[in-house]
């Protein structure tokens, strides 16, 4: 039998590394950035077209690369960081693996120029699918410039399973904050279909911080420091108050690198515990510094996972930092909320000896002096007792007389309460009652063959999808004007995708005055939803869009429609009148699809008489 095993082509090799590292345009970016920035640039620009599908640039202005270099970086496992093994475990860059580039280059169009400072030349390198097209000397500025055209061009399949440009760009954009907020020491801009998305100048990290999500985000953020032998954490954690239903603004960040942990999210969870409503999420942006020689970098391709040698200690660390902060800056409740300062003890008296209290007693009082009053009967009165006091509690009572002998005499006696039947008329009992709710979560509605059981979360869902469909498409639906107009605060980018749906939402019944960079006011809402939900539905309408839920096939419309009702539906665990689930059943089997809910979803299901039959066998 011949051999069977054969090495793989090294342009086959780089396609399936890329299936690791390149996952979508922000993978690339990802990694374009984090070598711009261990070549130690001072500005960095990101060009992106189409959500990075057409083009994905990124210039710097770092050393740049030797022409050797240049084409060598292209090269499987060709790094700079590393030498040895040892020193995975005391890593102070981004990249060392030497994949990326290369990974790059076999899926995508790939053109890069660079040029060292002491060089008066610099290198122009094309490469399409791993392949060098061209290769020549060219005048450029010192540092480096890369531009990724056409990704997975050679790879129809994987260019078919992107998203929209919308959730795309979203990913693109999430990379560009990670690595723009662990290096608020670097000018980063970001440009998209030639329009400017970022402009964020060489700044500390709370300005970083604002410059990119709003400056409304200043009075939010509540500082963190803490210096321990183990651990060094620094940064910010936003107010409770201000705590949002989705985690985009969640960023830890180990020794510059951005990272995911469930474990250390749960560290601030508990910070946050009792300050919180349900559902919603702390914002922090914190920076952990440890000895790179405690943590292992190297468990995922990605780089966004770490292993520490003790987490049990940062975990315990890290939540007593966080609480500390919240307690110093009057953010967490303390036990005496109403504490009176003349009640403490000064430090003067530290020390003194306890002295006894001494009770003065005035021998010659008498409480009958001013009340006793001379009279022919010998008799001792007393003063009347002034209005509004004792006597003041019987003004409007009849003194003695017949009246309460009268009043005694109609007193009634209360008879035993009548119970209904045990054989009363079933139409009577229908009557009172055809509904019934379950643990304030199902509705049981009698029918001919045997009971409906309904989901009152699904089921308002339902009506409200369809209320909110109509509205949009014809167009005519009622609003209310606000007394005092609402303010909302939110990010550039949340702005952006609330202007693309503002006319729709305008044609469910909400009313805008004025839309801002980072904000906007709200003048008018629709007759159905209550002024305090409009932040919570604004949040999950742009979180949505954002994820483009449910897909790029459907409308904006119906995007809209689905979010809104989502938000206002009533929850699970509230409790309704009798008089609100018949409503709720009737309105149900009013809609054009009552049995499936809004992401299709069975919203009841029917139990026949055979099958409660069969449960008693």
């Amino acid at each position: 039998m011949s051999d069977i095993i054969q090495l793989l082509p090294d342009h086959v090799a780089n396609q399936i590394a890329a299936g690791e590292v390149v996952q979508r345009p922000a993978s690339v970016v990802k990694e374009l950035l984090e070598n711009a920035i261990d070549a130690h640039a001072t500005s960095i620009k990101l060009i992106v077209k189409d959500a990075g599908k057409t083009l994905i640039q990124v210039i710097d202005d770092g050393e740049g690369m030797s022409a050797t270099d240049a084409r060598l970086s292209f090269e499987r496992h060709a790094t700079s960081k590393i030498r040895t093994a040892d020193d995975l475990f005391k890593l102070n860059t981004k990249g060392f693996r030497g994949e990326a580039l290369a990974s790059i280059a076999a899926i995508a169009h790939v053109e890069l120029k660079t040029k060292q400072e002491e060089d008066e030349v610099g290198t122009s390198i094309i490469i399409e699918g791993s392949e060098v097209v061209e290769q020549e000397v060219v005048v450029t500025p010192k540092g480096t410039s890369i531009a990724v055209k056409n990704l997975f061009f050679n790879i129809p399949a994987r260019r078919n399973f992107l998203k929209s440009n919308t959730v795309e760009l979203r990913h693109i954009v999430d990379e560009f904050h990670r690595v723009a907020l662990a290096h608020p020491n670097i000018a980063f801009a970001m440009y998209h279909n030639g329009s400017e998305v970022f402009m964020l100048p060489e700044s500390n990290y709370r300005q970083r911080i604002v410059n990119i999500f709003g400056n409304k985000t200043n009075e939010k953020l509540v500082p963190v420091n803490e210096d321990t032998e183990v651990i060094k954490i620094s940064g910010f954690v936003g107010k409770p108050e201000y705590a949002k239903k989705s985690r985009g603004e969640q960023f830890f960040f180990v020794n510059n690198r951005f990272i995911k942990s469930a474990y250390l999210n749960h560290a601030i969870a508990s910070a946050f515990e009792g300050l919180l409503k349900d559902g919603a999420h702390a914002s922090y942006f914190l920076n952990l510094e440890v000895n790179p020689q405690t943590i292992d970098i190297n468990i995922h391709p990605t780089k966004t996972e770490i292993k520490f040698d003790d987490e049990h200690t940062l975990y315990a660390i890290l939540r007593a930092s966080v609480k500390h902060s919240l307690g110093q800056f009057n953010i967490a409740p303390v036990l005496d909320f109403d504490r009176d300062a003349d009640l403490d003890t000064p430090y003067d008296y530290q020390n003194k000896g306890v002295k006894v209290p001494v009770i003065e007693v005035d021998k010659g009082f008498n409480p009958f002096q001013e009340e006793r009053t001379a009279s022919n009967t010998q008799t001792r009165s007393f003063k009347k007792e002034p209005a509004g006091s004792r006597e003041g509690l019987y003004v409007g009572l009849e003194s003695k007389g017949t009246k309460s002998q009268k009043d005694f005499s109609e007193v009634r006696y209360e008879s035993d309460e009548k119970t209904a039947s045990m054989f009363q008329n079933e139409n009577e009992v229908e009557q009172q009652q055809s509904t019934y709710q379950l643990h304030n979560k199902y509705i049981i509605s009698k029918i001919k063959s045997g009971m409906l059981l309904i989901d009152q979360h699904k089921a308002h869902q339902r009506i409200l999808y369809e209320d909110f469909l109509q509205y949009i498409t014809v167009k005519e639906a009622m609003s209310q004007q606000l007394l005092f107009p609402l303010q909302l605060h939110f990010s550039p980018q949340e702005i952006a995708i609330i202007k693309q749906v503002k006319e729709d939402l305008e044609h469910t019944g909400f009313m805008f005055d004025n839309i801002t960079e980072d904000g906007l006011e709200i003048t008018g809402v629709p007759v159905s939803v209550p002024e305090s939900e409009v932040s919570i539905i604004l949040e999950q309408l742009i979180s949505d869009v954002e994820n483009e839920v449910p897909d790029s096939n459907f409308s904006a419309a119906d995007l809209l429609a689905k979010s809104m009702s989502k938000s206002l539906a009533i929850k699970t665990g509230q409790g309704l009148t009798m008089q609100e689930q018949e409503h709720l059943v009737n309105k149900l089997f009013a809609c054009k699809e009552p049995s499936v809910s809004p992401t299709n979803k069975p919203t009841f299901i029917t139990m026949n008489i055979d099958e409660l039959d069969r449960k008693f066998l």
